[in-house]
């Protein structure tokens, strides 16, 4: 079955970068786009940054300019540099993959990333 497993999460101080990965398995990863989620306790799962098939990218308001999304389809791996972290950033990070055709999508199972001093 379909695996996402991501890294790269971690404690940093605010203002650090992190570099965040998503490995994908068992799926032809370029029909897929990609994107990253957030989630904090008590709140919604929210959108930070996705990429298309063909490498178009949209963030959310709050990481435009900070985050970079990008994908390298030989290695089934999507990326997510984030630099300036801020502590509200902090949150557990997943990876979704979505196949617009298929009506399929899948999740990873998170990474933690905390941004604290």
């Amino acid at each position: 079955q379909v695996q996402l497993v991501e890294s790269g999460g971690g404690l940093v101080q605010p203002g650090g970068s992190l570099r965040l990965s998503c490995a994908a398995s068992r799926m032809i990863f370029s029909g897929y786009v990609m994107a990253w989620y957030r989630q904090t306790p008590g709140k919604q799962r929210e959108l930070v940054a996705r990429i298309t098939r063909d490498g178009s990218t949209n963030y959310a308001d709050s990481v435009n300019g900070r985050f970079t999304i990008s994908r390298d389809n030989a290695k089934s791996t999507v990326y997510l540099q984030m630099n300036s972290l801020k502590p509200e950033d902090t949150a557990v990070y997943y990876c979704n993959a979505d196949h617009r055709v298929l009506g399929i999508h899948y999740w990873g199972q998170g990474t933690q990333v905390t941004v604290s001093s």
